[in-house]
């Protein structure tokens, strides 16, 4: 089960403007910036707070991202929700059907463990997995 909100994903078409905006408007700090070629994006994590916003910037139009903004423009990507085990939360899932993304756990930012429930499991909202389990 969900222990917290992680951070909420937005996806942008440039890392740096992006970074600028959410500093200036709402004085988020640069937490870590990391480059996850596994999955297509240049990810930069803020800090508002106690709270925490990861900018995603796609490394190109085919990944994940890319086809997000093509399909839908810049805005809220994903919700990730703080698990204890990502991998135990998936095999929960999957013994109800429910529709995943990812059927085993894969790397984040950070070197989390990290893994997606699908959208139309969510009623429209791309869940994540995070968990600092490393497997």
């Amino acid at each position: 089960m969900a222990l917290s909100v992680h951070h909420l994903g937005i996806a942008v078409e440039d890392l740096d403007a992006a970074l600028l905006v959410y500093s200036d408007l709402f004085g988020a700090t640069l937490e870590h910036r990391e480059r996850v070629d596994e999955q297509g994006v240049e990810a930069a994590s803020l800090r508002v707070g106690e709270s925490r916003i990861e900018l995603l910037e796609p490394l190109a139009p085919e990944t994940p991202v890319g086809r997000f903004l093509a399909k839908r423009g810049p805005g809220m990507h994903h919700v990730a929700f703080a698990v204890a085990d990502v991998g135990v939360e998936l095999a929960r899932l999957k013994a109800h059907d429910v529709l995943l993304v990812d059927e085993t756990p894969r790397r984040g930012l950070f070197g989390l463990q990290v893994a997606f429930v699908h959208p139309e499991a969510t009623g429209g909202v791309l869940a994540e997995f995070v968990s600092d389990v490393h497997k």
